[in-house]
């Protein structure tokens, strides 16, 4: 793996550059693609950003989340991911990064599952990948501060839950006391990703949750959030992000799982846990990944299946 000062040192002897996010886009990975961009043009590199979603609209609030487009223009330099495990987190966009065979190719990430794709790899466990991306930035000798610093802590705070995860350490404070230190704004940044939301999403939570199943006796708490919901409730997938957080608040859960069905015997799942079952090894077994605490994957079949599988892997890989 590179160093970041390695990284840096690559970067530096670019022109132009694409920041690839990843499909179904949170906080994080927007954050340290808008503040690694920005940080780039301050070094006179032509940068900008891909996605191949939309973005949420609750994201909208910053400056410049507009100004991400959906596909890279391909005569850029380099192409950079961000906060991407595996180039199959790319979706669409996934055949356009491994077609750079002749660009320089970055990876910055902070999850444990990542694949190494790149040619250039830094990878570093963190709360979130925004403080691998502020560790860049600073290589690079910008300043932490204005659009940088709200970016960079926008993916701290959404990823780390507003700093309450067990994994967020004086490394992550720190990190977060240079964005404030630059100007960066948390009372909106966690207000506009944490806690506001419309009433239609206020009453698809109160849905969800009074309709929660318990596993294993009681040691698995799952949600479930159906195409049919959200149709009803006149809302899409974005809004389900969260969600699953909330099964850990339970006495007795180690694990809290959210189901999102896609289609038809299909569903996303996002994985929590407090720290006894390495949910990152839960998901592998689906061919997901992601951290000890929190990860994800994808299942298919019937959904009373889906649970006896899901029981029978939290079991198996609790600590």
């Amino acid at each position: 793996m590179n160093t970041v000062e390695e990284i840096a040192s690559v970067l530096k002897r670019i022109k132009s550059a694409a920041i690839f996010l990843h499909m179904r886009p949170d906080g994080d990975t927007i954050g340290s693609g808008m503040a690694l961009c920005r940080a780039l043009s301050m070094c006179g590199i032509s940068a900008h950003t891909v996605c191949e979603s939309p973005i949420p609209a609750k994201f909208s609030f910053l400056k410049g989340t507009e100004e991400i487009s959906q596909r890279p223009r391909g005569d850029e330099d380099a192409y950079i991911a961000v906060d991407v495990s595996a180039t199959t987190r790319l979706g669409m966009l996934e055949t356009d990064f491994l077609a750079a065979r002749k660009k320089t190719t970055v990876n910055i990430d902070h999850h444990v599952s990542n694949t190494r794709f790149a040619a250039y790899n830094y990878v570093r466990e963190r709360p979130s990948n925004a403080e691998n991306v502020a560790a860049l930035i600073r290589a690079l000798g910008v300043r932490i501060e204005g659009e940088i610093a709200n970016f960079l802590l926008l993916g701290m705070v959404t990823d780390s839950g507003c700093f309450s995860h067990s994994d967020v350490d004086g490394d992550t404070l720190r990190a977060a006391a240079l964005c404030l230190d630059g100007g960066a704004d948390v009372n909106r940044i966690s207000f506009e990703t944490m806690r506001r939301q419309s009433r239609a999403r206020a009453e698809l939570y109160a849905e969800v949750i009074s309709h929660l199943r318990y596993l294993s006796d009681g040691k698995i708490c799952a949600a479930l959030v159906t195409c049919e919901m959200l149709a009803r409730h006149g809302l899409d997938s974005s809004v389900t992000e969260g969600i699953v957080d909330f099964g850990l608040t339970v006495d007795g859960v180690e694990v809290s799982i959210c189901l999102l069905e896609v289609r038809k015997g299909q569903y996303k799942a996002s994985f929590r846990s407090k720290g006894k079952v390495d949910v990152n090894a839960v998901s592998r077994t689906f061919g997901g990944g992601g951290h000890t605490l929190a990860a994800g994957c994808m299942f298919f079949g019937e959904l009373e299946e889906i649970y006896d599988r899901i029981a029978y892997a939290v079991w198996q890989n609790e600590g």
